[in-house]
């Protein structure tokens, strides 16, 4: 059966796209993922060596670092103040390793999401706010898409940078966490959503991974118990980045947090 001359067209439109997105062979010895991003080799050594950095935190002296933070952040009752006590808190073992000052928080002080990532990077610890960098614009313009724009308040579950941008440790999240907790009882938002793994399972302490979590709404209740919000894990937007199939996967999430504040969801 010959092709039709719009069916032609359809056809030359999908190889175009297929080119355009990497694909110039039909098959191979071997799968090739052409969205991969391999990091520089520079970054990748900067990567290695300074994955391992971190500087142990128990003992009387984490039981006082922690005293420390719930002490300030009980203190604080603007989100304004909140910022200030956790730049002036000197607890958390990150910020001895680098980091050039606090990353706290931006967005709406009264929003009814609050966002929490996993820690600030490179341009964060330049600029003094969290997602400013290339992750942080994509997000900005995934909330602007799902009109959530000016209805959220962004945090990390630790304000200073990680050596080498590394994961941030359990037991630095857990000092930092009487401020993240705090910003919660500020705001009391209708919705929180966590973004990644690390910041997952540090406000939900569970050990469940990411994959298992996304998608699937649970409870962010503080352990007095006067404050609580569904709270929606994601992927976060640096992985996007890596993998932009997954995309539509936080999209969805974003229209249900949507549809969350809206009542319907």
């Amino acid at each position: 059966m010959n092709a039709q001359p719009h069916e032609i067209a359809a056809i030359e439109s999908l190889l175009a796209f297929w080119r355009d997105a990497g694909v110039d062979a039909c098959y191979g010895d071997a799968p090739v993922d052409h969205t991969h991003l391999a990091p520089p080799p520079a970054l990748k050594a900067v990567q290695k060596a300074t994955a391992s950095v971190v500087m142990p935190l128990t003992g009387p002296s984490a039981q006082d670092a922690l005293a420390e933070a719930r002490s300030l952040a009980a203190g604080a009752s603007t989100l304004q103040d909140l910022a200030a006590a956790a730049a002036a808190f000197e607890g958390c073992p990150l910020r001895g390793m680098g980091a050039s000052q606090s990353v706290f928080g931006r967005g709406n002080p009264n929003a009814p999401v609050m966002v929490v990532g996993e820690g600030p990077g490179a341009d964060e610890d330049r600029l003094g706010q969290p997602f400013v960098g290339r992750a942080g614009k994509l997000l900005d313009r995934m909330l602007a898409a799902a009109g959530l724009t000016d209805k959220v308040f962004i945090t990390n579950t630790v304000f200073w940078r990680p050596p080498g941008n590394r994961t941030p440790t359990p037991q630095e999240q857990a000092v930092c966490a009487p401020f993240v907790e705090r910003a919660f009882a500020l705001l009391q938002p209708k919705a929180v959503l966590l973004l990644g793994a690390a910041a997952a399972k540090s406000v939900l302490q569970t050990e469940d991974g990411i994959m298992k979590m996304r998608g699937q709404w649970r409870e962010w209740r503080l352990a007095e118990g006067a404050v609580s919000a569904p709270a929606l894990p994601t992927l976060h937007p640096a992985f996007l980045l890596r993998q932009p199939q997954a995309k539509r996967q936080v999209w969805a999430d974003l229209l249900a947090l949507a549809a969350k504040l809206d009542g319907s969801g």
